[in-house]
């Protein structure tokens, strides 16, 4: 049973105690990603987050912070969304404190030398160009720019080199001013941990207060006609994510929709996996998946396939999309899917990580933390008359998305099969 509460400097703090586990995570969830940067300072979320690893006043540079947590056989990273941004370190449960400790470090006593921030551009050139380099990891950047256009929605997490190039320590300290204040902050706590932790958490974090935040401009959408967008790059195989528009975080149909994804592209004996990859060997990858934000969402099915059959390709993709608006999800089918999506979740939440991994983003993005327990009961209410009345919402022609990356600058033969 997890606890929220509230402490005097407005941070709300999370404890999810875990029975059987000797380890324990401290995560961090600040509300502010690319969603809330401008078009001058876009990427300015994940470069901070970069620099928070480069040296506080009490551990000076980056490898006097990362040899502590190496010591005492910590696991860390951080990661930036468009909607937020975290931080977390898992530890032995003896050693809590040394977690709550240099994160709270990290956070509130960065020196954000001029130095390291120049030294660290390069390393964000270079993430950059990996993942351009990689359509597998790029291709969903691709599908939201195609989707969101010329918005913060649709802009890369990373940002432009440009950006990434041109930004100094004032950018980053303004930045840090008024979008990491201690109400839009939350600390998440699982595993092995005391009920007195509160106390240990009041210690380190006291120091974050509340800031002037800047909220995100809101998505603007508005789609006519299908819509493509095709990344020029020479490839021995197209990659493709054909998706549509769909609702928001916290919409009545938010949990049908994360069915149908698991339905049409979740797993090995998935739809579209049986007919791109089993029948016609098509693909090595497939893959479907919904996202969310707080005020949009998508559904979108992405494969690799050969260059001279990305059509066929395409076309299955519509068939399978098709078939859920005209056909009902027979109740093996459906029992299948709802045990496929429960077993997964039971699996990862054995790990104290993801446990606070799912209680923090719940807690950061919606109104109400939504528990594991609670999402199972929804989702064993998800009927097959629900996924078709959702298919038909969703799966119309005017709403048609189509992302590739491959050696392709004609998007004319791909709009004359784009039809449903």
């Amino acid at each position: 049973m997890h606890k929220l509460q509230t402490l005097s400097n407005s941070l709300r703090l999370i404890t999810i105690p875990m029975q059987g586990t000797k380890t324990v995570t401290v995560l961090v969830m600040v509300g502010t990603g690319s969603k809330y940067e401008t078009k001058d300072n876009n990427g300015i979320s994940h470069f901070l987050e970069h620099m928070f690893f480069k040296g506080t006043n009490k551990r000076p540079t980056a490898l006097a912070i990362s040899s502590e947590l190496d010591k005492a056989g910590g696991i860390y990273n951080a990661f930036t969304g468009k909607e937020y941004t975290g931080f977390w370190v898992k530890v032995a449960a003896n050693q809590i404190e040394l977690a709550l400790d240099v994160v709270s470090d990290m956070l509130v006593n960065s020196k954000f030398d001029s130095a390291e921030i120049e030294r660290e551009k390069g390393v964000i050139i270079e993430e950059i160009n990996m993942y351009q380099d990689n359509p597998l990891y790029y291709l969903e950047d691709v599908f939201e720019q195609c989707l969101y256009g010329d918005q913060p929605a649709g802009w890369d997490t990373s940002g432009t080199k440009q950006n990434v190039n041109r930004f100094k320590r004032r950018d980053f300290i303004n930045y840090l001013s008024s979008q990491y204040g201690s109400q839009h902050s939350f600390v998440s706590l699982a595993g092995k941990i005391n009920p007195n932790v509160n106390k240990l958490v009041s210690k380190y974090f006291s120091k974050i207060n509340t800031s002037d935040f800047k909220n995100k401009v809101l998505v603007q959408e508005k789609q006519t006609k299908p819509q493509i967008k095709l990344h020029y790059k020479k490839t021995d195989q197209a990659h493709l994510s054909l998706g549509v528009r769909t609702f928001p975080l916290g919409y009545k149909d938010e949990f049908i929709l994360k069915m149908m994804s698991i339905l049409l592209g979740g797993s090995m004996s998935s739809r579209l996996f049986i007919q791109l990859r089993e029948r016609r060997g098509l693909a090595y990858y497939v893959r479907s998946q919904a996202e969310f934000y707080t005020d949009s969402g998508y559904l979108a099915a992405q494969a690799g396939v050969p260059l001279q059959k990305l059509e066929q390709a395409i076309k299955v993709i519509l068939t399978e999309y098709k078939k859920l608006t005209n056909t009902l999800v027979n109740n093996k089918e459906l029992d299948k899917t709802k045990q496929l999506l429960q077993g997964r979740i039971t699996l990862q939440l054995e790990a104290s990580d993801n446990v606070a991994n799912w209680y923090g983003r719940s807690a950061v993005l919606r109104d109400k933390i939504l528990t594991p327990e609670n999402f199972f009961k929804i989702i064993n209410k998800v009927t097959a008359r629900d996924i078709q009345r959702v298919a038909k919402n969703i799966f119309k022609n005017i709403g048609l998305n189509l992302a590739i990356i491959g050696p392709f600058k004609n998007k004319s033969k791909f709009l004359k099969i784009l039809k449903l």
